[in-house]
């Protein structure tokens, strides 16, 4: 194997710094910077990647020399910064992630790659679990961590020769460059782009899949399905893999997969339909990969969730639970809601949307939503939009997504963490459950261990 030198510039991305701790686990070498941590954020993730020796530098361009091999770039950097400037200047191979995440896909033995508008994070570390645990040599990298084993993105090093799972991403465009042997498409709902924009996306993907599983709870997965004879899992009487759900809520779900002419009961310690559905994709593709039934049951029902994914922060004094969600979307917000309001009388919600761009898009979608979501008695507050730098137009403020919802709502606004801190304190009753949403904010996590803290 050639050794080769890496640059990430923003290596500290959820996407980003599991690719560079796997090319590091692969013998290159590997340098990396990140607008995060020029502001002093994501140290954790900082001292993480120091510690596999991977070299991290100013995001100035200084450290871009000729010595680097190939450049990867995240989506999150601008097309004239210093960086890639001097990646073009010194004629270095620049790739964007997602292109050496689909090399490493479709180059594995077999290659998966986890794709769909929702889940797709909670499914790939179901998956990265059960291998792990289960004795499987594999290569996995998803977008969010273990629950409690630190920051940076789910992370499994396997052998180069070996299978490999990965998260495939609709958001920037590049899901046709995947040709994984086995591919899954859990849902396709409007999310980044409208669905008219998505579909040549995901019916790209779906022709490039040597085998192709689809959610069939979701018409967009299904329509896919048919046409590229997949195999459809699901609670849809039509599903080839079918889920019977016993109980979604309110601290576990419960289900039972009838799949090849066996039952496997599905007893996952996180709440929510949704998460009995990642949990039954995620239990198709690790027996695909050679994970005995078994297994995937006792390992499921030990599952430590992911990261911000309806993650519990604790419960105070009065009863008042704190959860933590990575919520963005409109499907998401709806999972993450509905699945509180099954555990509690009344709901708290805090949800700041994450970039001026992904407000103006789901402006209108959210206006029609949250009404419907919420009950008489929850509450609702917009925190102001997350700001992650570089040039955007700051043409909208949360203000006005709070001020297009009815009145009757009551909904909130707080201008920073501290006011949204203080709006929880003085709406949360005993017995509620409070919701932190939002996604890209690194600040977002410390802010529900505040609102904990103060109730």
């Amino acid at each position: 194997m050639t050794t080769l030198r890496y640059h990430f510039s923003g290596i500290a991305g959820a996407g980003m710094g599991p690719l560079a701790c796997l090319m590091r686990a692969r013998g290159h070498a590997v340098q990396g910077s990140d607008r995060a941590f020029d502001l002093g954020k994501k140290q954790e993730i900082a001292a993480s990647l120091r510690r596999l020796g991977i070299e991290l530098a100013p995001q100035d361009g200084a450290a871009v020399t000729a010595a680097i091999d190939r450049f990867v770039y995240s989506a999150a950097v601008e097309v004239d910064t210093p960086e890639l400037r001097a990646a073009r200047a010194l004629v270095i191979d620049c790739l964007p992630r997602p292109q050496l995440l689909a090399e490493v896909v479709n180059t594995a033995s077999p290659g998966v790659a986890i794709a769909g508008t929702s889940g797709k994070s909670t499914i790939v570390g179901m998956i990265g679990w059960l291998l792990r645990e289960g004795g499987v040599q594999a290569t996995v990298l998803g977008g969010a961590d273990f629950a409690g084993e630190g920051a940076g993105g789910c992370f499994v090093a396997g052998p180069a020769e070996g299978p490999a799972v990965a998260e495939a991403c609709e958001s920037d465009g590049t899901l046709v460059g995947y040709h994984p042997a086995i591919g899954l498409i859990h849902n396709v709902t409007r999310d980044h782009d409208e669905l008219g924009a998505l579909r040549p996306q995901f019916t790209a993907f779906a022709r490039n899949c040597g085998r192709l599983l689809v959610g069939a709870d979701c018409p967009e997965a299904t329509a896919l399905g048919r046409r590229f004879k997949a195999a459809a899992y699901g609670v849809s009487p039509n599903a080839d893999a079918r889920l019977r759900v016993t109980s979604v809520g309110p601290r576990q779900a419960r289900g039972v997969l009838r799949h090849e002419g066996r039952d496997l009961m599905l007893d996952i310690p996180q709440p929510g339909l949704h998460n009995l559905l990642n949990a039954t994709a995620a239990a198709l593709v690790a027996l695909e990969l050679g994970v005995d039934a078994n297994t995937v049951v006792t390992l499921l029902a030990r599952f430590p969730g992911v990261a911000r994914r309806f993650e519990v922060v604790g419960t105070a004094a009065r009863d008042i639970l704190v959860v933590d969600d990575y919520a963005h979307n409109g499907e998401k917000l709806r999972a993450a809601i509905t699945t509180a309001q099954a555990g509690a009388a009344r709901v708290v919600a805090v949800f700041q949307p994450h970039g001026f761009g992904p407000a103006r898009f789901l402006r209108h979608e959210l206006r029609a939503l949250i009404p419907t979501l919420l009950r008489p008695q929850d509450r609702f507050c917009y925190a102001e939009i997350f700001y992650a730098g570089g040039t955007v137009a700051k043409d909208i403020s949360s203000r006005v997504l709070a001020d297009d919802l009815p009145k009757a709502l009551k909904c909130g606004y707080a201008r920073d963490h501290e006011a949204a801190r203080q709006w929880v304190v003085s709406e949360a009753r005993p017995g509620d459950t409070v919701l932190i949403m939002g996604a890209r904010d690194p600040d977002l996590p410390r802010l529900a261990r505040a609102v904990l803290s103060s109730l």
